[in-house]
């Protein structure tokens, strides 16, 4: 059930809110803040992260793409 929140919070960030999130995981991971199960955690959260930034990215590709054929015609 938790995962499923997870992803639903991630699912509504911004590109730029999610690189944030991303950024904070890193650092607290990299200084050893958090235990190896938080690591392990957080590492899971960060993969799905990734994942919503590809997709933002993705979308924002196909968006060039379709604005570059418009001004070629």
């Amino acid at each position: 059930m938790a995962e499923k929140n997870n992803n639903n919070d991630i699912s509504g960030l911004s590109f730029e809110q999610a690189i944030k999130k991303l950024t904070d995981i890193v650092g607290k991971i990299e200084d050893g803040q958090i235990s190896l199960e938080q690591s392990l955690t957080q590492y899971e959260q960060g993969m799905e992260l990734i994942k919503h930034c590809r997709g933002i990215l993705q979308k924002a590709e196909k968006k060039i793409e379709e604005i570059t054929k418009e001004k070629e015609k």
